[in-house]
């Protein structure tokens, strides 16, 4: 049993490790910049010629299935 406790705290140690720069750069980021890592675009997903195809076929597809 020792030797999965002791694989256990070895894991934790690694992953602190691998992850620690991630972490520093959020803390880093959001210090500098006063604004969340989600939020950039605060004004609403910007108009695309994707984002309006996807729209109206949604539209499309449920006009026919309310007609059914």
């Amino acid at each position: 049993m020792g030797e999965v406790s002791g694989l256990f705290i070895v894991m934790i140690l690694i992953a602190a490790f691998a992850f620690a720069p991630l972490g520093y750069f959020i803390y880093r980021f959001t210090k500098m910049s006063d604004t969340p890592l989600g939020d950039l675009e605060p004004h609403g997903d910007s108009p695309s010629v994707v984002n309006d195809f996807a729209e109206k076929a949604i539209k499309f597809v449920q006009g026919k299935l309310a007609k059914k």
